[in-house]
Parts: C-alpha cells; sequence; structure tokens
C-alpha cells in the first residue's frame, strides 16, 4: 500500500524489532495519540496529567476486559516539536513478540491505522520539519556499514547538502532575473542580459559547484554503499579460509575435500574503514558434477559484478595450464593475485612468481591464511586497488544516486543556456526555460518539486516503525 500523502488520520507501529530484548516501542502520531493513549494506559499515579515530553509509569491494559497486559513507561509528546510535528505517543513496553502485537492491536482498536514504510518521516518531511535529502539521509543513517559512512550521512541530515543547493539556486535565480528582465524589456535587452557575465558566472562559478558534488558521489559512495569482493580460485587453494579470516569467524565450510563449496556465500564485513559484501565462490575447475557445474557458472558471474576479484594461488603445488585458463577468466576484472599457502615448506613460490613474470604481473602479495602471514598487508592492499593507491580525502556532502540524477540534469540544462548564450543574437526566452529548469532539478534534490510517484518511491524503502 503506497502512503498518503496528506494523512489526517492517526498512525501506530511497532518501532523496534521483534524478537527478544529489553525494551520495545510502539509509536503513535496524530490527532488522537493522546486520546488513544488514556484509552488502553492507567498510569501508577491516578492525577497524571500527561504534561508533554513527560515519562509516565503505568500499565497498559485492555479497555473491553480490564486486564493488564503489560508494566510500561509512556510519553505524550505535544506537536509540533516531536519528530512528525504532530501530536505523538511512544510506549516502552517489555520487548516480547506477543506483548508488543498485543499492544499495538489495542491501540489500532482505539482509533488508530497502522502505518506504511516510512510514514513517520514522510509525514516528518510533508510538516516541514526536514527536506527530502535529509528524509533520505535518515535511512542511510540506519543503513550505515561503516562509521564514514555514518558521517556521511549525518552531515546530510544536519543540513550540509541542503544549505549548498539552496545557495546555487539562489545563484541561478539571480541570473534568471537577469534574463527575465530582458525578456520585459526587449528594447534594451543586450544591456541587461550581459551574455559575457552570465557565461562568466555559470560556465566558472555554478556548473563548477556542481561538478564538485558529483565527483564527492564517485569518491563517496564507497562508503556509503560499500564495495563487492569476490574471492576466485581453484577448489582448495584457501578461499572459504580465507574467507572465515576477514569475516573474523567461521562462517564457510573449510575441508580438505575439492569442491566443497558449490555455491557462492555472501556475507558483509568491515576492511580499512570499507564496508564490504565478501563473496566466497565455488572452485572453478572442470567437473561433471551437475551441481558443481551450476556453482562454477555463478561464479564466473559474480566476477561480472565484483569491484575487486582476489584471486587465490596454491603455491604448495607447481604452476599450471589450469591457473593460466581460470586467470584468462578473471583477467579482464579489476583483480589482486594472493598467493597462499608460503607457511608450507617446501613450496614453489619463486616458479609461482617466475610464472607471475610470464603473465605481466607484477603487482601480487604473498601470503599464509593458515599461520596469517602478511594478512595485515592485505587490507591495506585491498583499499590501495580501490582508492586508486592513495588516501582519499573524504567530501564533506555526498549526494545519493538519486540527487546526482538530478545533479547531472542542472549541469545539462546550464549547458544548453550556455549554447545560446554565445550565440550572435541570443534568445532570453530559451536562456530563461533552461536556468528554470535548472532549478527545477536542484528543487528535487531538497523535496521542494516532488511527485507522488517519487515520494512512494523514496519512502517504501524504510522500514515501517520509521
Amino acid at each position: 500500500m503506497e502512503p498518503k500523502l496528506y494523512p489526517e488520520d492517526t498512525i501506530a507501529a511497532i518501532a523496534t524489532p521483534l524478537g527478544r530484548g529489553a525494551i520495545g516501542v510502539i509509536k503513535i502520531s496524530g490527532e488522537a495519540s493522546l486520546s488513544i493513549l488514556k484509552r488502553i494506559f492507567r498510569p501508577k499515579n491516578p492525577k497524571a496529567s500527561f504534561q508533554s515530553h513527560r515519562l509516565h509509569y503505568g500499565f497498559i491494559v485492555d479497555p473491553e476486559t480490564e486486564k493488564v497486559i503489560d508494566e510500561v513507561m509512556a510519553v505524550y509528546m505535544q506537536k509540533p516539536k516531536t519528530y512528525t510535528k504532530e501530536d505523538v505517543v511512544e510506549i516502552y513496553a517489555h520487548s516480547g513478540s506477543f506483548i508488543l502485537k498485543k499492544i499495538l492491536e489495542l491501540v489500532l482498536k482505539a482509533g488508530a491505522r497502522p502505518a506504511q514504510p516510512g510514514e513517520f518521516t514522510l509525514r516528518a518531511y510533508l510538516n516541514g520539519r526536514i527536506d527530502l535529502s535529509q528524509a533520505e539521509a535518515i535511512q542511510e543513517l540506519i543503513s550505515a556499514k561503516s562509521e564514514k559512512a555514518l558521517q556521511l550521512s549525518l552531515n546530510v541530515l544536519l543540513g550540509k547538502l541542503s544549505e549548498k543547493i539552496n545557495q546555487i539556486k539562489e545563484n541561478l535565480l539571480d541570473l534568471l532575473a537577469q534574463v527575465e528582465s530582458a525578456i520585459d524589456f526587449p528594447e534594451e535587452d543586450l544591456e541587461i542580459l550581459s551574455p559575457p557575465l552570465l557565461i562568466e558566472k555559470i560556465s566558472s562559478q555554478i556548473i563548477p559547484e556542481l561538478e564538485k558534488l558529483i565527483k564527492n558521489y564517485q569518491e563517496g559512495k564507497v562508503y556509503k554503499e560499500g564495495i563487492s569482493l569476490v574471492i576466485a580460485g581453484k577448489p582448495n587453494v584457501g578461499k572459504s579460509s580465507l574467507m572465515n579470516v576477514l569475516l573474523k569467524e567461521e562462517r564457510a565450510i573449510v575441508t580438505p575435500i575439492p569442491g566443497t563449496t558449490r555455491d557462492f556465500l555472501e556475507e558483509e564485513a568491515t576492511i580499512e574503514g570499507l564496508p564490504v559484501k565478501l563473496i566466497d565462490t565455488a572452485g572453478i575447475r572442470p567437473t561433471e558434477d551437475p551441481v558443481e557445474k551450476i556453482g562454477v557458472e555463478r561464479a564466473k558471474n559474480k566476477f561480472k559484478e565484483a569491484d575487486l576479484i582476489l584471486f587465490l594461488l596454491d603455491v604448495s603445488s607447481p604452476p599450471s595450464e589450469e591457473e593460466r585458463e581460470i586467470f584468462e577468466e578473471v583477467k579482464p576484472y579489476p583483480h589482486l593475485i594472493l598467493l597462499n599457502k608460503i607457511d608450507l615448506k617446501p613450496n614453489y613460490l619463486k616458479d609461482w612468481e617466475k610464472e607471475l613474470a610470464n603473465w605481466k604481473i607484477n603487482d601480487y602479495l604473498a601470503i599464509s591464511v593458515k599461520d596469517g602471514t602478511n594478512l595485515d598487508l592485505l587490507g591495506k592492499k585491498i583499499f590501495e586497488k580501490i582508492t586508486g593507491g592513495k588516501e582519499p580525502e573524504i567530501p564533506e556532502v555526498v549526494p545519493n544516486l538519486r540527487q546526482k540524477v538530478d545533479l547531472e540534469k542542472a549541469i545539462k540544462c546550464l549547458g544548453n543556456a550556455l549554447k545560446e548564450l554565445k550565440k550572435p543574437n541570443p534568445l532570453p526566452e530559451i536562456i530563461a526555460i533552461e536556468l528554470r529548469e535548472a532549478i527545477s532539478a536542484l528543487s528535487e534534490i531538497i523535496g521542494e518539486i516532488t511527485t507522488e510517484d517519487l515520494l512512494t518511491k523514496i519512502f517504501c524503502t524504510f522500514c515501517i516503525g520509521k
């Protein structure tokens, strides 16, 4: 069901994950919040006045049977000083699945309706508490996978992106006023329009600011969205063992039997501050086993999605044509070659180094997953491969993909305006249209101009209690 854009009813939801825990929260927002609370909550102090933003101790009671459901704390928060800028009630109950569902059932019977995904935040946006970029930042904040991703999302939530966009919009509005004056007074258009001045401001000031934000997206998305790291190689080269070491837990099954991993296994980790999706794939080799064949094909398909492939080679065995053939599958994609099992004596490390020279490979790392040799360097090597070998300067403000597309749209419109301005007799009407389109694209970023479809697409990704 799509969230309503102009809701007048009262909504409610369980705002904490279901499961065992100390506390669970039921959140209510809307005009009937306080009256609903009074119907089902019996304060320990009968003279409680439900003063705003004060916690009250008491019991949730079924009003039909007067049966006590739970011992709780409850708070009433009067608008507009709330998350949604509506009257809000929060009930802090014991975190049992049955208890929370029972309390929510009583709340709904008392006059609320179930909240839709993201509807509390949608109301905060519709009621002017936050703009659209800040609403999206809340979702990114919740799903942040690293400390840096958390800080980037927090910067947007605090309004730093909105400030930047509004500043650029104000500059464009000043230019638009100048162009529209030329339309209103056509006999003086050349004096008012001043094409060289507009060209200078658009090309040297405004477009570079927009391009910087797009560059910020490219540099910052690795921290916000993470990277896909695929572990590949022949059977029994140590792929699953490496996966377990990087995860710091025994997640992948490790046995001396080749072909143990028949399908890919995905887990999340953090390496050198980068959020990483680790993918352990089936060992690549010719096989007649139909299940293993599927696993090998899926492994090869994962190569296409990888930001980086960790290609493991086993130095306890000499180089062979089989490894060369597998490398040809890996070669077209970003990769890092790892020479594993250097702890075994004797080994063929020198032979493998000569073989890699024949492959024209000079960037590799010799490791031992078993005893940890050089694994401290592996994280740094992965970081270098992803970031180009240097510590990136983390931007203060990083747009998301939707916002990046709107920034590109604004740049395209400004490019069209520049083309017209550079003509011998520029038409102010055309320039004004392009400037308005650029301003409109920037307005979409912060939600000053939105459609119901856009809001539905954004807020349906939120959890129900948010």
